[in-house]
């Protein structure tokens, strides 16, 4: 009895078979995403509190915040002597020497 050859006709259909039924599960996992993103997007936003800066809070945060600008500019050992200074004349005289020793 001779050997019986597999039908190569068959063999493509069973691959676009399976070609067809892994897309179909793609699919489904990206239906099953969009809808938990449009979930998540209809959600209300987490309500933290609302803060509130007053005048003297914002003005210390600008000098905090140009003291840092200058201090990243800095030397270790400048920044040393800027800190020192910052401890025993405040924001205002630290910012200055930071400003000319970073070469503003």
């Amino acid at each position: 009895m001779p050997k019986q050859r597999r039908n190569p006709i068959g063999k493509q259909l069973r691959n676009i078979k399976r070609a067809i039924l892994d897309i179909r599960r793609s699919v489904a996992r990206v239906a099953v995403l969009a809808r938990k993103a449009e979930r998540r997007a209809l959600r209300p936003a987490a309500g933290g509190r609302k803060l509130t800066l007053t005048p003297k809070r914002r003005a210390t945060l600008k000098l905090q915040g140009a003291y840092m600008g200058y201090m990243r500019q800095l030397k270790a050992a400048q920044k040393a002597r800027v800190k020192a200074l910052k401890a025993r004349k405040g924001y205002d005289a630290a910012i200055k020497l930071g400003k000319r020793l970073a070469g503003k």
